[in-house]
């Protein structure tokens, strides 16, 4: 009888410990999971969706999970989207993104309750870390010039906006303009005070359309904290005017972790060196990396909705959209033109 009492205990002892290591780890694990997927008020969930007019004329459909044919605004809506980013040219010629396909854009997105973001990249096409092309029609232009065209040019799309009942939140005065824009005059690392005038230009034409615009300086590679530091070291030296620092972030399946943490600590050292707010206006994965994309997306919402004080304003994922469209890959529908299971991690409350 002893024996078997003894028996018993140590089956009860080893019972316990083991709901300890599992059960509470789940439970736990559980509690962690409900604490950080609970967002803050106002966390924008949104997705840079600007190829979206030009799928569809090239007869491009998009479809629910279900596979039923929907409208792709409200595909996203329904995955937890709420707001919606939208680049604009300046005199682009193939007429895609230039001011009447933004709005248009704006409008279907506003119709659905979504908020707004406008991304101006002061080019004719493309600008990035690697090209930040004047526009044709300012090629000539000095510096001087060249600010005049850079308010005007924001004056007249948000106005026009304005007039079509569209006021965005956020205007981004340039595209990840890492080493400034409309070069060569505008190259922040030749000239950083001419970076910085052409910055307060925007701004300028920001808040005399909508004072209650905020608008954003963004640059790439947001685990990047030396870039970042020179950046908003050399504007704050210069007098810049900006409200939020946007960031973007593509890592690949096997960095994701490591690159999010590293941006978690420059997104807090931001807020504390500059006093401003932080967004990750650009994210984006392999397409066939679906279960990687979303935690990576998941764990990226999480530690954005962390930054102190509610500083982390939110995640866009680019153009998840495409499938089988201009070889882009960073997408998040698959090639039946149906969200991938990226996508389930913006449904986060």
């Amino acid at each position: 009888m002893k024996k078997a009492a003894l028996l018993f205990i140590l089956v009860v002892l080893i019972s316990i410990v083991s709901c300890g290591k599992s059960g509470g780890g789940d439970s736990s694990q559980q509690q962690q999971n409900n604490t950080t997927t609970t967002l803050h008020s106002g966390f924008a969930k949104g997705a840079d969706v600007s190829w979206l007019t030009q799928m569809e004329a090239g007869n491009y459909k998009f479809y629910n999970s279900s596979g039923t044919q929907q409208d792709l605004l409200q595909i996203l809506k329904d995955k937890g989207i709420n707001s919606i980013r939208l680049r604009v040219w300046v005199n682009p010629s193939d007429g895609w993104c230039n001011k009447a396909d933004v709005i248009t854009k704006a409008t279907r997105a506003k119709n659905l309750g979504m908020r707004i973001m406008i991304d101006f990249h002061y080019s004719d096409s493309w600008a990035d870390p690697g090209k930040q092309t004047k526009p044709a029609a300012w090629a000539s232009q000095d510096i001087n010039a060249l600010k005049t065209s850079v308010y005007n040019h924001t004056y007249d799309v948000l106005s026009s906006l304005a007039n079509a009942g569209i006021t965005p939140e956020w205007v981004q005065v340039g595209n990840e303009t890492n080493d400034g824009m409309l070069w060569e005059d505008g190259r922040a690392s030749k000239s950083m005070t001419n970076f910085a005038a052409l910055v307060n230009s925007g701004y300028s034409a920001v808040k005399a359309v909508n004072n209650a615009i905020k608008v954003i300086v963004h640059i790439s590679n947001g685990y990047d904290n030396s870039l970042f530091r020179w950046m908003f070291d050399g504007l704050k030296a210069s007098n810049a005017s900006y409200d939020i620092i946007g960031m973007s972030l593509y890592p690949s399946a096997t960095n994701w972790a490591d690159l999010d943490n590293q941006c978690l600590v420059n997104m807090n050292d931001m807020v504390s060196r500059y006093g401003k707010p932080v967004m990750i206006v650009e994210v984006g994965m392999d397409v066939n990396s679906p279960a990687a994309c979303k935690s990576f997306l998941s764990d990226i919402i999480s530690k954005v909705n962390s930054v102190s004080n509610n500083s982390g304003l939110g995640v866009f994922y680019w153009e998840p959209e495409c499938y089988n469209w201009q070889n882009y890959t960073l997408g998040a529908f698959d090639n039946s033109g149906k969200p991938t299971s990226a996508l389930d991690a913006f449904l986060v409350n």
